[in-house]
């Protein structure tokens, strides 16, 4: 009698952590991208050079654990835990963090998602859909490093969808724990008593989207500390983005196009610029994809602007494995030095030209 007890025991037991996991996934997921670039002018003696990306090839490289567990009553829990890698020496990015790309949990339902950690904030989710080249690393994350960057330690945040109409939001109390250096890890913390504008960080967003054209609008401001980097050294400086963003599609085609108006009120002063950007991707063959794009940044009241102009052609071997070559031309105008490669070197107001080519693979 004791042994059939046990037996069922164990039978319930079972089925009950069977029932459980039926209920909840973990999904593990991950992105590989490098290659070869060569640039020419990269220091004030004109030398060009030929080297392996760090930041990134067409799409950053990761590894990432996704969970969902269902709670019943369209109720869900989810997070996300993903690591950014350099695939030249196989060290992390996003200054050196674990999982620098994303760090939340959070729950999700009919009223949209709230996520809570170190996560991608609405100027990053706004222009994803317009920007063609992405990421890429001839693209206008080269003017900006903020935007493919857009991430926010210590955030709560919300994205929802109704009707097509999407609305989202981040607050930080600490938008950027790392000092390690780089558009991603610029030391300011936050979290001071009595000073509760150090390093705060308010994100926005409100959009139309359809897939076959959409429209948003996003409000980004962050502030500084005392040790933070790009001159936002008190937490009366601070640096604000309003951006537009929209796409359509022309039958297998898409055209992107948006405009990033930036504020910067630094130790140094006040800077003034607007970053537009044109873009088209077409699919020429079944298994080729040709992606082109034109940015310009128009600095107020300066001569140190720049003009991108950027190609790409993408062959499929697989829906996982791509090979993809690229060409680009960066023109520095007065004392601007924005390098072509995202995170390389150019000497001042010279205009740097490029090619690169590289293999990517996704599981």
């Amino acid at each position: 009698m004791k042994n059939s007890i046990r037996c069922a025991v164990a039978l319930l037991a079972g089925m009950g952590a069977s029932a459980a996991m039926a209920q909840s996934s973990v999904t593990v997921y991950g992105l590989l991208d490098t290659g070869l670039v060569h640039v020419t002018n990269v220091n004030a003696a004109g030398d060009s050079v030929t080297k392996m990306p760090s930041l990134t090839g067409s799409f950053p490289s990761r590894i990432g654990f996704r969970g969902i567990e269902d709670l019943g009553g369209g109720l869900q829990a989810v997070f996300t835990l993903e690591s950014g890698l350099a695939l030249d020496t196989g060290t992390s990015q996003q200054g050196n963090r674990l999982f620098g790309r994303q760090a939340s949990v959070g729950l999700r339902g009919a009223f949209g998602t709230v996520t809570l950690g170190r996560q991608i904030n609405m100027t990053y989710i706004a222009g994803q859909k317009a920007d063609v080249m992405g990421p890429n690393l001839f693209a206008i994350g080269s003017i900006d490093p903020y935007l493919p960057n857009a991430r926010s330690d210590n955030a709560i945040g919300y994205l929802g969808n109704f009707n097509n109409f999407v609305v989202g939001a981040t607050y930080s109390t600490g938008r950027d724990s790392s000092a390690a250096g780089g558009p991603a890890a610029t030391g300011c913390a936050g979290e001071v008593a009595g000073n509760s504008k150090a390093c705060r960080q308010v994100t926005a967003l409100f959009g139309y989207e359809i897939p076959a054209y959409g429209l948003n609008a996003s409000y980004d401001i962050l502030y500084g500390n005392t040790g933070a980097a790009a001159g936002l050294t008190s937490s009366d400086n601070s640096d604000k983005r309003i951006t537009v963003n929209g796409y359509f599609k022309v039958g297998e085609g898409k055209i992107g196009a948006g405009v990033v108006d930036r504020t910067t009120r630094a130790v140094t002063g006040l800077t003034e610029s607007d970053l537009y950007f044109l873009g088209v991707s077409y699919p020429v063959t079944p298994l080729t994809t040709l992606d082109a794009q034109v940015a310009k940044r128009d600095v107020k009241n300066s001569s140190a602007d720049a003009t991108l102009l950027v190609a790409r052609l993408t062959y499929y071997f697989s829906k996982r494995t791509a090979v993809y070559g690229g060409i680009g031309r960066m023109k520095n105008s007065g004392l601007s030095a924005i390098a072509l490669d995202a995170g390389g070197t150019v000497g001042v107001g010279k205009t740097q030209n490029g090619v690169m080519g590289g293999l990517r693979h996704s599981f």
